[in-house]
């Protein structure tokens, strides 16, 4: 039955569709009751807890076929990807180092690329990860670096702008209880890094820049 959902942390739209039966997420994210929530957050996968999205009905269909013959079906939809970039502590990338990454209980051998990049294909409903990097030619060597999927809040919010600040080694403070003092600190180190006015106020300037440079 159609209806609203209200958005948890860890929410993000790729899983509540899934959650809710649908095989690709647009088939909520493009009906007209969320014309709104689209146009506030963009990106169907950064959601912020409180957020309401609205579940419509799903279209079943129905296939006549013979029963004597083996027949084809394909499933529509877009996988979801989850891409990291892992920088060392003077922001060059850790290129090519091989790294253990443990997703849902699954565990695979992946190797950064030339610019330190990571993408692998996750399920929907996969929270959290581990990912430790095995390389001796980084001082980050086993390294263990906790993932939490669909936990970036909207760069908007305090918490997301905390969170995105502690992914690029700004130390703001925890986002679920920002510290005021270590979130203002941590603006103005980056705000300096990247040229802003060092004002310690994570406007809309910064806001834009701090998306931009996080990658998301």
């Amino acid at each position: 039955m159609a209806g609203n959902y209200t958005v948890q942390q860890g929410d993000h739209l790729s899983k509540i569709a899934k959650a809710f039966g649908f095989s690709d997420y647009q088939t909520i994210w493009n009906d007209p009751n969320n014309a709104g929530l689209k146009q506030q957050r963009q990106n169907p996968n950064v959601l912020l807890p409180g957020d309401s999205i609205y579940i419509p009905d799903r279209n079943l269909r129905q296939e006549s076929r013979g029963t004597d013959q083996k027949h084809t079906f394909v499933k529509k939809g877009k996988g979801l990807k989850l891409r990291l970039t892992l920088l060392d502590q003077y922001e060059k990338p850790i290129a090519n180092a091989s790294c253990s990454l443990s997703i849902g209980g699954d565990t695979s051998t992946v190797t950064t690329d030339g610019e330190g990049r990571i993408e692998q294909d996750i399920q929907p409903d996969v929270h959290d990860g581990i990912l430790v990097i095995q390389d001796d030619q980084t001082p980050f060597n086993n390294a263990q670096i906790a993932l939490k999927i669909g936990d970036l809040d909207p760069v908007d919010a305090i918490s997301g702008q905390v969170a995105r600040l502690n992914n690029l080694g700004y130390f703001a403070g925890d986002p679920s209880t920002p510290d005021q003092t270590a979130f203002e600190s941590a603006v103005e180190e980056f705000q300096c890094d990247n040229k802003l006015t060092v004002d310690g106020i994570c406007g809309p300037v910064t806001q834009a820049k701090l998306k931009q440079v996080h990658g998301c």
